[in-house]
């Protein structure tokens, strides 16, 4: 098939003189005032809405974490409103394509998640009688994205069903802009625009994203779409007590987006790409922060083994991003191409070869793999004049702040040279016979493949790509401030990571009195004593476990897993470089927590956080983006949502007391555990030091 071408807790450390937790506040993007956002009372420059759709909870953005939080509230018998830019749930598994569940093993030998993940694998198993389909050796379940949009979507419709809610699904939907209350802390209503093909044109997902993004962003009509204005508000209810009741205790709105939307267009702190070097980040390669180095962006492609020879049509664009492409490192005695091709093989059918490589079956003929590989399809832009999620300066700069400017915050060039990325490398694996880091004679043409596009493949798109890139990382929210964070909550590099910090680099690299405090922060139950006998940092033994939250709501454990931004512009530069430093801190890290202060943003009361855009650093997002973790920070958020109704509180209130004891959010944390949902891995305890087998990978 040839290719098409488009252009396209615990708080010991507090006493460490009020150094736990401190951020800095260098790479904040502070509010000032952001004028995307609309005052309920003022005149709105938004197109006059087609309807109004009433919600208790609104849920923008139908990835993993968007369908887990949809999937509690509706157990919970909320009428939930969700929105996806896509027209498919499930995000990285279905309109990103990364079908291959990231999982640590222990944690998986448990089958240690929340139960609606779990219950997700068991869906996918029961769906194909087994669970890895692929045969794939990057993980024990690789599946086809078409399959898992399907399943997700069942398993969504009988959680209505089971706990009588309603879910709203608006697919191929944007949110516009928000309508805040007088003083800004209450978002009282939010205008979304939702898109259809316009009378004689081709079906949605025909050209690829970058060519359709900002249409589908303007309140027009255009030669392409129609568009539908659409307003959602809180559920009215039906007594006059629930009718007279103050918004804010209405609903509540969860930011599940991929990039982190609706904290610019709410205007909260956030964070962007590198955070400054801190005793709390010290692997950081830079002193004051980076907001235009995030982790690169991936266009999934799924390719089929064939019997015979196809015809390969270089992309004109090839030779542009050719000196790009790798098999990345040297390994011995390998086939390279079927190396990369197991790595994510998404459908095998049966019967397989007996042949074994990789520990998986040799690839045959019928054979489908999913493509996401560092120095291949993923697109790693890094300078300010390349980036693709816009700090809040170029929002402003571009005008997308202004009222009714909002076109989604992404640089839309750099998603067409994202998309041309993608399609040049498979014709590099098919036809390429050059190799950036490992030079000649490594690379051989695999001619016998062809490259599946069609509403009726993988990818479910005409081009062939998947409908949305996966995105690794985006804006973070900078959390309140609360005891041991003064300048706002956020999960750190120290929080998780089994970096040696005894490394002479970290001696060289921080000033002396940095370099005490990161040691005083690892000394866990013996913080006190080092601090009153001056203890030097060699000589103090660091803690074995990750920061214990009061607050936790959920889990999460991968390898801090990097897939670093180019030095220079553009990426495919010939003999670019990975940004120096970004990689220091890769490797593992413990079991961690997910604590409710990490999905409140400031300012804003009745909006919750889920997905990657919780409070953490850089590095921390780094290990907390993977599947499991998706699942489980929805957990939390539709859980909290759904117990806040209850209350008729806001969940600021479940926290703002911290370290003195919160019976409400007791009870909050006793209900997402007897449903099924854990906040912390078993024994878990400052006592605990014993997590090695939790770090083998």
């Amino acid at each position: 098939m040839r290719i098409r071408h488009f252009f396209f807790a615990v708080f010991l450390g507090a006493v460490i003189t009020g150094l736990a937790g401190q951020t800095s506040s260098s790479n904040v993007l502070a509010p000032t005032h952001s004028l995307a956002q609309t005052n309920s009372d003022a005149p709105s420059s938004s197109r006059t809405p087609d309807e109004t759709v009433e919600c208790e909870i609104l849920v923008v953005g139908g990835g993993l974490a968007g369908s887990a939080t949809a999937y509690e509230a509706l157990l919970a018998g909320r009428t939930v409103c969700m929105t996806e830019i896509t027209d498919w749930v499930g995000g990285q598994i279905t309109a990103q394509g990364t079908s291959a569940l990231d999982e640590a093993k222990m944690q998986r030998s448990l089958l240690f998640y929340a139960h609606g993940y779990n219950e997700l694998r068991q869906r996918i198993e029961d769906k194909y009688n087994q669970l890895n389909p692929g045969d794939c050796w990057v993980s024990v379940s690789c599946f086809l994205p078409t399959d898992a949009n399907e399943i997700l979507w069942e398993q969504l419709q009988e959680a209505a069903e089971e706990g009588e809610g309603e879910l709203k699904w608006f697919p191929s939907t944007v949110i516009k802009e928000l309508e805040l209350n007088a003083d800004g802390t209450i978002i009282e209503g939010a205008i979304a625009i939702q898109h259809t093909p316009a009378p004689n044109t081709p079906p949605l997902n025909t050209e690829p994203l970058s060519q359709t993004i900002e249409d589908a962003y303007r309140y027009e009509d255009s030669d392409r779409f129609t568009k539908t204005i659409i307003r959602f508000v809180p559920l009215i209810g039906e007594t006059e007590e629930e009718q007279s009741a103050n918004p804010a205790s209405r609903w509540f709105v969860i930011d599940a987006t991929e990039t982190g939307e609706l904290i610019a267009l709410a205007d909260v702190p956030y964070r962007l790409g590198l955070d400054p070097l801190s005793y709390l980040n010290p692997s950081s390669p830079t002193e004051t922060g980076d907001p235009y180095c995030t982790q690169g962006f991936t266009y999934t492609f799924a390719m089929e083994q064939t019997e015979e020879p196809q015809p390969q049509e270089m992309p004109s664009f090839y030779p542009e991003y050719e000196p790009y492409y790798s098999y990345e490192k040297p390994r011995e005695n390998i086939n390279y191409f079927d190396f990369v091709f197991t790595y994510r093989r998404i459908w095998s059918p049966k019967p397989r070869s007996k042949e074994r490589v990789f520990g998986v079956s040799q690839p045959k003929p019928g054979d489908i793999s999913m493509q996401n590989w560092t120095w291949g399809n993923d697109y790693r832009p890094g300078t300010s004049q390349d980036n693709l999620i816009y700090s809040r300066d170029q929002l402003q700069a571009v005008g997308q702040l202004e009222p009714g400017g909002w076109l989604g915050g992404l640089r839309t060039e750099t998603l067409q040279k994202g998309e041309e990325n993608a399609l040049g490398y498979y014709y590099w694996l098919v036809a390429g016979t050059t190799d950036s880091q490992l030079g000649e004679g490594i690379k051989q043409p695999a001619p016998n493949h062809r490259f599946l596009a069609g509403f009726d493949a993988p990818m479910g798109t005409e081009h062939g790509l998947s409908k949305y890139p996966y995105i690794r990382e985006g804006r973070r929210i900078i959390g309140r401030s609360s005891y041991g964070y003064r300048e706002g909550f956020m999960i750190s590099e120290l929080d998780i990571s089994r970096v040696d910090y005894l490394d002479p680099y970290y001696q060289q690299a921080l000033p002396p009195q940095t370099y005490r405090q990161l040691w005083i922060a690892l000394a866990g139950l013996e913080t006190a004593t080092v601090i009153r006998q001056d203890t030097p940092p060699d000589q103090i033994s660091r803690r074995t476990r990750s920061t214990i939250y009061p607050d936790a709501v959920g889990i999460a454990q991968y390898a801090i897993d990097f897939h670093p931004c180019m030095t220079l512009s553009p990426p495919e530069a010939p003999g670019n470089t990975e940004r120096e430093g970004v990689r220091r801190s890769h490797g593992q890290a413990y079991p961690a927590q997910i604590p409710l202060r990490a999905m409140i943003p400031q300012k804003i009361n009745n909006m919750l956080v889920a997905g990657k855009s919780i409070a953490t650093s850089s590095i921390a997002a780094a290990a907390y983006r993977v599947h499991s973790f998706e699942w489980s920070a929805g957990s939390a958020a539709g859980t909290t949502a759904s117990f806040a109704l209850s209350e008729g509180i806001l969940p600021y209130e479940l926290v703002d007391n911290l370290p003195a004891p919160e019976p409400l959010l007791e009870e909050l944390q006793q209900q997402l555990e007897k449903n099924g949902n854990p906040i912390a891995f078993p024994d878990t305890s400052v006592f605990n030091l014993n997590w090695e087998d939790w770090t083998v990978w």
